[in-house]
């Protein structure tokens, strides 16, 4: 037997949030010499990702420090690394009447830290490098191919990559490749690029639209802004003191999402009667929204998907109150103005992009041109299998899709679902790209419990090869 069959070998694909909270609960599980850990990460430091690596000052988490942890058993584990950090002499800003609402950056800082130990006595190893490839090899391994040199064998394999970009919505095909596109809204260097006086349109209400206009806004943009989606929804803020959640949507959950709404709406009316507003019920919806998925059969999870995900998201996922007055502000002063609309089609002109789109309820189209477009239309989360890992992994039968389109088809332990519908033994799916069996998987905490989860079922499946392996040295030596 090979020493990687008696301490397998666990490679995290994805060194965001999600991968190092993976990393972190397994190593802390198990013993020192139960299994090998691997974290494939391009970045230069775990933790980070997407969300946490951006370096604009105008970015800040979304939630209070006090309710953001990589532990969950440690709700103010980040709010007590935050006050030994000394934050106020950083960033003074960060402090608001409704909690501490640091730079993303800051928490990227506070994982790493987290991470550190770990790192340090190689408990925990980071290959900063990309995943190619993906295959699955003799004896159930899986072999990946790595950008910086020779594939490397994983016992189990745990996918936490990072959402996909925004899908160009079919009105916009004829201009995205024009100069004027910004697709990828995570790009920094672009919006830096605005000319100040520039006209831009924004695409989509949500929270990264929320960060461009922000960030547009530090930069001395002064040019008009035009925020653009269908419902029209902004991202709403933060009670303006503390709540407890109000509510009980688990102990019988509603069988259709009609069903669902009327008693949220019913519910929402109660808490008013008794002096509570709409926030501590959206919490409690949050709090048991696995139950509540979960007890949906999934022609109604996909109509709550279809019909009832937007309201969700803006009144799920709120805005820090830093940002919620650069959008107040340049609403007031009318530089920034938002529609409920349809696009129907855009085109380049010598005058900059010109984009038709029907305003809901207008008679007929309306005509405006801008110097820039930015698309926040939210991640294409199918096209999660069109770049690698998962797209290897997919071509062989080892992926598929979900039936209600938020990500991939996963287990009740967290394992991926093949094409045939059969579990996948020892590939675990992490993080939001589980939400179509789990649900609410987008907000931290929920990112956090779903990784100590993970962490226990893999070490379950550590101990499984690990048996699995001294069965098989006593057979070899009995025959000897």
């Amino acid at each position: 037997m090979t020493d990687g069959l008696r301490r397998p070998l666990v490679v995290v694909l994805g060194g965001g949030f999600t991968g190092a909270a993976v990393a972190y609960h397994l190593v802390r599980r198990i013993g020192r010499d139960a299994a090998r850990i691997m974290v494939i990460e391009p970045r230069e430091t775990l933790g980070a990702g997407l969300a946490y690596s951006t370096p604009e000052p105008a970015h800040r988490i979304n939630v209070p420090a006090a309710k953001m942890s990589l532990d969950s058993a440690e709700p103010e584990q980040f709010a007590r690394w935050l006050e030994a950090a000394n934050l106020p002499d950083d960033d003074p800003a960060a402090f608001e009447a409704r909690g501490v609402f640091p730079q993303r950056r800051v928490f990227a800082r506070y994982v790493a830290a987290m991470l550190a130990p770990f790192l340090a006595d190689g408990r925990i190893v980071h290959r900063r490098t990309r995943a190619e490839r993906v295959a699955r090899v003799a004896g159930g391994r899986f072999e990946i191919g790595l950008r910086d040199g020779l594939p490397v064998a994983a016992d189990i394999l745990v996918l936490a990559t990072t959402h996909p970009l925004p899908a160009v919505p079919e009105p916009l095909r004829p201009i995205a490749t024009a100069p004027g596109f910004l697709a990828d809204p995570y790009d920094i260097g672009a919006l830096g690029r605005v000319p100040r006086d520039a006209r831009v349109l924004v695409l989509g209400n949500g929270l990264t639209a929320a960060d461009t206009v922000a960030t547009l806004d530090r930069l001395g943009h002064r040019g008009p802004i035009v925020s653009l989606s269908r419902h029209g929804l902004r991202s709403r803020g933060h009670s303006p003191f503390p709540v407890e959640a109000f509510g009980d949507f688990a102990a019988e959950p509603s069988s259709t999402a009609l069903a669902l709404l009327r008693r949220i709406r019913r519910t929402v009316e109660r808490a008013a009667e008794a002096g509570v507003g709409w926030h501590a019920v959206l919490d409690a919806v949050r709090n048991q929204g696995g139950a509540i998925w979960q007890g949906l059969p999934e022609a109604q999870q996909r109509r709550l998907v279809r019909r009832l995900r937007a309201s969700w998201d803006v009144h799920r996922f709120r805005i820090a109150p830093q940002v919620e007055a650069v959008l107040d502000r340049l609403t007031a002063e009318g530089r920034l103005r938002t529609f409920a609309a349809s696009l129907h089609s855009a085109r380049e002109t010598l005058a900059g992009i010109e984009v038709v789109f029907r305003q809901r309820g207008a008679a007929s189209p309306r005509i405006e041109t801008f110097d820039r477009v930015v698309n926040t239309t939210g991640p294409a989360h199918r096209d999660v299998i069109a770049a690698e890992p998962a797209r290897s992994l997919h071509a062989a039968g080892l992926l598929r899709l979900d039936a209600v389109g938020l990500g991939l088809a996963t287990a009740e332990d967290g394992r991926a679902i093949d094409l045939d519908g059969r579990l996948v033994p020892n590939l675990f799916v992490a993080g939001p790209l589980a939400r179509g069996t789990f649900g609410e998987l987008m907000g931290l905490l929920e990112v956090t419990r779903y990784a100590e989860f993970v962490a226990a079922q893999i070490a379950a499946a550590t101990l499984r090869l690990a048996t699995k392996a001294e069965r098989s040295d006593g057979e070899f030596a009995r025959s000897g």
